[in-house]
């Protein structure tokens, strides 16, 4: 009997179509695996190319029978007009960065003060590549792969699952026994002999020359086309989890394995590493062997193994308490000092940056490289004109090491830092103490405004897409942007923006509704984007989980502008803000112009209250706790971790808005205060008792 191979498209009966679909979508999925996995094609590219064209001749006989993992779906679908947001259900964090052997040392020591460790116990550590690309989560329910994101800021990326079905590596359905939910991340990138072909090819065809592996994966997997996306040679290695509806093991040695059982590729080499010296030898090992390697990489990453210590120290910050990447030593080049100019930044500080004859360094063409101060150039007695050596910092920031003995152009002058400032030439001044000199100008500084706005609608903060810096400065130039809240207000200056030279109707209505997406905003992105002093990402969040809502932080700022208030008391209390960062806090909401500029936006759009991350029913979300003494069952980090992991606040001294103290052996003068506040003192095994809750790694 003749197989449904020999059958014309148009002469299959409808449960033969669907038959011979599924026989196609496995076929063609193995062939797949067999090309871009192992390098070992068992047909032709006549006889593959003949296989995706009968999938396709049968689809569009009988289209209701599309299967999910088609392989149509792989290599194109309809052009999107944009990638919708994905709010991740696990942060994505980055990795804190180790740049020395010290480094790694700490990093180990920090683990055994965390958990409680004895000194002999071992910290086994998982060592892997860390590979040069780009991050991205995969969702699957029942198996099925159901979405791709990528990482974008950690808590809310972009849906490219059209484009991440294009990969081969990426397997559509996963075998039975997975987790029910299973969130699976890793790296989308592109091998170093793959990249020189596609180089070559697009060189062939005039089209665009990548700069580096790293660039060409991010701007492959973010086309709106993901036919465009097929034709890249991309490629994922899995190593890590996100949500999962059911334990994945004991150790992450073990998860590595069952990753490769369900069909994903994990990067090697790889090293389990029981001591310190095992850990440092990999490193060493593996940056000899660094361009045998087939992709770029910038360091180790070593990772905690036993999942149970990674559930205990969860995270700080962005990133997570159980794993730190190691980088290789950044690469340098020799180039010349072409100028030197000052920057001036959001906050007034002036920073100088070298302008250089452009040279490569790690891959990436230098042309301005970083200064830091006037100490820094002054130490180095850096000219214009010298030959200096460059290094790209952690491999991303370039910046001038020193200078070439004896290669000194014998009429440079000595480098004078500008006492004014090179914007609106207020005085520059450097206050006691302080490494920055800094413009006095404030809100009459153009740069310092047009700074603040750029920042204002950064990719942490407000994220408005289509609105550049050069865009910013063209609409500072010609006023239509004076404040944030300006942002808000440009629809009624639609036409004029149409009528820009590089304007027209699709890019302004594209840059107006990605405006208009963003009149709700978290709180945590709000404050961030304010551009407080000393105000990053981290403390943003922290300062949005203590107060809860915009109103609220605002009426305890004006509170404690008193120096004996309780609501100053409180800020000074909390557990990470300290006296420099609370000052300046207290500096940017005492200014009576920052005072208008929020009442402005309040009236033109919204701020989302915090909504703590712990179950809504944890007993102690939104309570402050204070933790005194000795702790017998957790270490005084790890009862921190795991309170804010469940929604409380964590503060470092009373006050009469502490609901908890947590009293240990040797409690002394804080317990003696909370009885006076009328605070509620709980032993630890009550704390414990009434904490008890799931912790989130």
């Amino acid at each position: 009997m003749a197989s449904l191979r020999d059958v014309a498209p148009t002469s299959l009966l409808p449960l033969e179509a669907a038959e011979e679909l599924k026989a196609l979508a496995q076929e063609i999925a193995e062939h797949d695996r067999r090309y871009y996995q192992q390098d070992a094609p068992a047909v032709s590219d006549a006889e593959y190319d003949a296989l995706r064209r009968r999938n396709e001749a049968i689809e569009a006989l009988f289209p209701h029978l599309a299967r999910p993992d088609s392989p149509s779906k792989r290599i194109g679908a309809a052009p999107a007009t944009g990638f919708a947001k994905v709010r991740h259900a696990r942060p994505m964090l980055s990795l804190a960065n180790a740049f020395s052997p010290e480094d790694v040392a700490d990093f180990i020591d920090r683990i055994r003060r965390f958990l409680g460790l004895a000194d002999d116990e071992p910290v086994v550590l998982v060592a892997e590549p860390k590979i040069d690309g780009l991050s991205v989560s995969l969702r699957y329910e029942g198996g099925r792969l159901v979405q791709g994101a990528t990482r974008g800021d950690g808590e809310e990326g972009e849906n490219v699952t059209a484009n991440l079905q294009t990969l081969a590596d990426i397997p559509r359905q996963l075998p039975a026994g997975v987790p029910d939910i299973l969130e699976v991340r890793g790296e989308v990138y592109i091998a170093r002999a793959d990249f020189a072909e596609m180089n070559r090819r697009q060189e062939a065809e005039g089209g665009k020359v990548f700069a580096n592996p790293r660039n060409a994966a991010a701007g492959s997997l973010r086309q709106l086309d993901p036919a465009v996306t097929a034709r890249r040679p991309l490629r994922f290695f899995a190593y890590a989890w996100g949500e999962v509806s059911a334990p994945l093991g004991r150790t992450i040695w073990e998860l590595r394995g069952k990753l490769r059982a369900w069909g994903f590729t994990v990067s090697e080499p790889a090293r389990l590493c029981p001591s310190l010296d095992d850990t440092l030898a990999f490193h060493v090992d593996l940056e000899s062997r660094r361009a045998e390697v087939p992709y770029d990489m910038d360091g180790v990453v070593y990772k905690v193994d036993r999942l149970d210590w990674l559930e205990r120290l969860g995270q700080v910050s962005r990133s997570p308490r159980w794993a730190i990447a190691h980088k290789f030593p950044a690469e340098k080049a020799e180039t010349v000092v072409r100028a030197i100019e000052v920057q001036v930044g959001r906050t007034g500080v002036l920073t100088p940056v070298a302008e250089l004859e452009p040279i490569t360094v790690g891959g990436v063409v230098v042309a301005r490289a970083t200064l830091h101060n006037e100490d820094y150039i002054a130490e180095r007695d850096i000219r214009v004109g010298d030959h200096v050596i460059v290094q790209r910092a952690g491999d991303v920031i370039p910046q001038v090491l020193a200078v070439v003995p004896g290669k000194r152009p014998a009429e440079a002058p000595p480098y004078a830092f500008p006492r004014a400032c090179p914007i609106c030439r207020s005085a520059a001044v450097r206050e006691d103490g302080m490494a920055a000199r800094r413009c006095t100008g404030g809100l009459v500084c153009p740069a310092q405004a047009v700074e603040r706005l750029k920042h204002f609608v950064s990719r942490d903060a407000f994220d408005i897409e289509g609105l550049g810096d050069k865009h910013i400065e063209a609409f500072w130039q010609d006023g239509l942007l004076r404040s944030p809240a300006d942002l808000f207000r440009l629809h009624r200056h639609g036409d004029a923006i149409r009528g820009r030279e590089g304007w027209g109707d699709k890019s302004a209505d594209n840059l107006l509704g990605a405006i208009e997406k963003r009149r709700v905003i978290a709180l945590p992105r709000f404050l961030f984007a304010l551009g407080i002093p000393q105000i990053g990402q981290a403390s943003a969040k922290l300062l949005a989980r203590h107060y809860g809502s915009l109103a609220l932080l605002r009426q305890a700022m004006a509170e404690a502008q008193e120096p004996d208030s309780e609501a100053r008391k409180a800020l000074q209390a909390i557990d990470g803000i300290g006296p420099s960062m609370a000052a300046d806090l207290l500096a940017f909401f005492a200014e009576p112009h920052n005072g208008t500029l929020l009442d402005d936006l309040a009236g033109l759009l919204s701020v989302e209250d915090y909504v703590a991350p712990a179950a809504a029913d944890s007993p102690v979300a939104g309570k402050t706790v204070v933790f005194t003494g000795t702790l017998a069952t957790l270490t005084r980090d790890e009862a921190k971790a795991r309170a804010e992991a469940l929604g409380a606040k964590v503060a470092g001294s009373l006050s009469k808005r502490t609901d908890y103290l947590v009293a240990g052996p040797g409690a002394g003068s804080k317990l003696k205060k909370a009885v006076e506040l009328g605070v509620t003192v709980l032993t630890e095994e009550e704390w414990l008792a009434l904490a008890a809750g799931p912790l989130e790694a």
